[in-house]
């Protein structure tokens, strides 16, 4: 049994390589294609709308971070800071 598993393992590879060897050229020549469009663009709508999605994710992701960093600088801009509470306790500590 385990002898007919690594014969069938063998003949799957060897069929897969031979597939992607085949098309290897082919793609070859569309990458290398002096046609305008970007590298990143030349293998068709899939590649565009990956492109675009990681595009509006980034984009998304850095707005996200914007808008948190934001929020913490003003949250940290609200808080009293140590000297303004060390005054306000002393000074309400004396008036007692």
């Amino acid at each position: 049994h385990l002898r007919n598993t690594s014969f069938a393992t063998y003949i799957l590879s060897q069929a897969s390589c031979s597939h992607f060897e085949k098309k290897v050229p082919e793609k070859q020549k569309l990458f290398q294609e002096d046609n305008g469009i970007p590298v990143h663009l030349k293998d068709g709508v899939a590649d565009a709308l990956l492109y675009r999605a990681i595009m509006s994710l980034n984009r998304h992701d850095a707005h996200s971070w914007r808008v948190g960093r934001s929020l913490y600088q003003l949250a940290i801009a609200s808080l009293p800071k140590k000297q303004d509470c060390l005054q306000s306790s002393q000074q309400s500590s004396g008036s007692v």
